[in-house]
C-alpha cells in the first residue's frame, strides 16, 4: 500500500478553483444550488479537484516522480466539508515505471474516484 493522504474540502479552495478553471457552474458555489438540483444541502467539489488529491498522494509517495497517466472513474460527490483520503497500491514494476490502482474515498461515505495511474520515479524513490 502506498501512504494514504487525507485532506479536508474547503468552500475557500472550491471558489479559487472555480475561478481557475472558469467553472461557473453553480453546484461548486451555492449550496441552495446543489440542494435544488437535488444533490444534497453542500456544494459539490469539481472533479478535477479530486483528481488532484490522487496526485498528491502519488508525488508524496514518489517525490520527484513523472505521472505518466492517471486513467480514474468518477464514482461519487464531494461535498465541501467532506475529508478524503486518497490512496493506492503498486500493483506492477516494469524498468522506469511503476503500475499503481489508486482511488479516492469520503470519510464515513463513498468511494469517490476508483483507477489507475503510471508513474515513472525519480531514481531516489524509496517505493
Amino acid at each position: 500500500m502506498l501512504p494514504p493522504l487525507s485532506h479536508t474540502v474547503g468552500q475557500d479552495a472550491m471558489d479559487v478553483f472555480a475561478d481557475i478553471l472558469d467553472d461557473p457552474n453553480p453546484i461548486h458555489l451555492d449550496p441552495a444550488a446543489a440542494a435544488a438540483a437535488g444533490l444534497g444541502d453542500r456544494t459539490i467539489n469539481q472533479g478535477p479537484a479530486n483528481f488532484g488529491y490522487v496526485l498528491n498522494m502519488l508525488l508524496a509517495a514518489f517525490p520527484g516522480a513523472l505521472i505518466r497517466d492517471l486513467d480514474v472513474r468518477l464514482l461519487a460527490n464531494v461535498c465541501a466539508g467532506d475529508r478524503v483520503t486518497a490512496g493506492g497500491e503498486v500493483t506492477s514494476r516494469e524498468p522506469g515505471r511503476v503500475g499503481c490502482a489508486v482511488w479516492l474515498d469520503v470519510e464515513g461515505g463513498a468511494r469517490a474516484i476508483e483507477g489507475t495511474a503510471t508513474v515513472v520515479p525519480h531514481e531516489e524513490s524509496e517505493i
